[in-house]
């Protein structure tokens, strides 16, 4: 048996398959179902680093995996949430901006540098919270009709753009300075 194929990466490979039923239940409306999916695809998300953890198995394509299943999930889901009228399309298009910015910088690094690891900034992680929080406020609301709920959820828009937004301006900073800083820098 190859050794990526190990219980970390079937928690992500289970996250990455419910990525587009969470989606398909937003848009037709299935709330509680969407907010349940995305529940057990957050779920996903922190057995895979605790088994991987306490297993000792992680391994490059896990590291790959990962935050391309969160990429699918979280993106996936504030776009079927436009999609259904719930969060507005400006959200969308700046977690969208900063991932497209993050993967074109990385692309001109991989160019321009020798650096080949892309480590998550606290930022980083920071903003991911935030747009779980979001996603999931949203998810909520929708899914029981509590109206402080939808509240809370209009709340969250600007801290989730704010976080998102500062992450990308990091990520970016992370960059010029490895590129400035000469072929021997890790980001």
């Amino acid at each position: 048996m190859p050794p990526w194929i190990n219980l970390p990466n079937l928690f992500t490979l289970i996250r990455l398959a419910l990525a587009p039923c969470v989606m398909q239940a937003v848009v037709s409306g299935r709330h509680g179902l969407a907010f349940g999916l995305f529940a057990v695809a957050a779920f996903t998300d922190y057995l895979d680093g605790a088994a991987a953890r306490r297993l000792a198995t992680a391994t490059q394509a896990g590291a790959y995996l990962d935050p391309l299943a969160d990429k699918c999930l979280l993106s996936g889901v504030f776009l079927a949430l436009a999609a259904a009228d719930s969060v507005p399309w400006w959200l969308v298009a700046v977690v969208f901006g900063r991932d497209l910015a993050i993967l074109l910088g990385v692309a001109l690094l991989m160019l321009l540098t020798p650096v080949r690891k892309f480590p998550p900034s606290i930022w980083g992680k920071v903003s991911t919270c935030v747009q779980i929080g979001t996603v999931s406020a949203w998810l909520f609301s929708n899914a029981v009709g509590f109206i402080p709920g939808k509240t809370l959820s209009f709340i969250m828009l600007w801290p989730c753009a704010a976080f998102t937004i500062w992450s990308g301006l990091h990520y970016a900073w992370r960059g010029v300075r490895t590129v400035r800083s000469g072929p021997n820098r890790q980001t």
